[in-house]
């Protein structure tokens, strides 16, 4: 009588990282990191609900892309974030993943930086960001399931001078130290809460006054050790990594992507 062993599991890694039939919230879609992210998304599967304030740039990402509808909303207004959860439940039923991307910035020394500019870095960086995901994490508690990725910066983890910017590090080890505190909240209720923290990468915030300036390219080149910025594809996989099964236990955590930065 002649046996046959027990055919094993086909095993398909990339299999883990697919989002089909998932539905997904990008903030700040209209430029930089949030387009790719949204595009990025999309490409692996998910319908992508891409939200920012100037939705004429959303309609350009949308156009030729089925499965992504663009929203306006600006973060800050309470009215905004909860048309875009309607909207989000109105087109996929159900919200699956956000990524928390909006954000500003400005530079200064601190001393002088206005009362009225640190307000709003911190209503859009910390306050909006709460809101929307607070908004979100009840539809996800209902469901079971959920994961949340906030768009933070290793400059949350450590000092950005000699490029003086108080507000923006402010608000990014903020979103650090929430990242943990919603993960802990949120762990038996199904929601992941993960951050990323991006290094210097080309954006609206950083094109003029580092990318696009010889001097602050030496400076970035001299002290990353990796000896130069990031493209924006390399935060791709950390992206579907956190939104994806594959990091189905991993939770409370910010991934760093700087190039080597906060190594030294």
């Amino acid at each position: 009588m002649s046996t046959t062993a027990a055919a094993k599991p086909t095993i398909d890694p990339s299999a883990m990282f697919r989002l089909d039939d998932r539905v997904a919230i990008v903030t700040g879609a209209s430029s930089g990191l949030g387009d790719r992210f949204a595009r990025v998304l999309h490409a692996a599967g998910a319908t992508v609900i891409a939200a920012a304030r100037r939705v004429d740039r959303l309609h350009s990402l949308s156009r030729g892309l089925e499965g992504v509808a663009p929203v306006a909303c600006d973060v800050t207004r309470a009215e905004d974030v909860a048309h875009l959860v309607e909207r989000t439940m109105e087109v996929g039923g159900r919200i699956d993943v956000l990524v928390n991307n909006a954000g500003i910035s400005t530079q200064g020394p601190a001393e002088d930086e206005p009362i009225d500019q640190w307000l709003e870095v911190m209503d859009t960086n910390l306050n909006g960001l709460f809101m929307l995901t607070q908004a979100v994490a009840r539809h996800m508690i209902d469901q079971g399931h959920g994961s949340i990725v906030n768009i933070a910066s290793m400059l949350g983890l450590v000092a950005s001078a000699p490029v003086k910017q108080a507000s923006y590090c402010a608000t990014k080890g903020a979103v650090v130290n929430l990242t943990r505190e919603l993960a802990v909240q949120w762990a038996r209720k199904g929601l992941r809460v993960n951050a990323i923290a991006p290094g210097w990468f080309p954006s609206e915030m950083t094109q003029e006054k580092m990318f696009g300036d010889p001097d602050s390219m030496a400076f970035l080149a001299s002290n990353t050790p990796m000896a130069r910025g990031g493209d924006e594809h390399e935060l791709d996989g950390v992206l579907l990594f956190l939104a994806s099964e594959a990091s189905s236990y991993v939770t409370g955590q910010t991934i760093v992507v700087d190039g080597g930065w906060t190594a030294r």
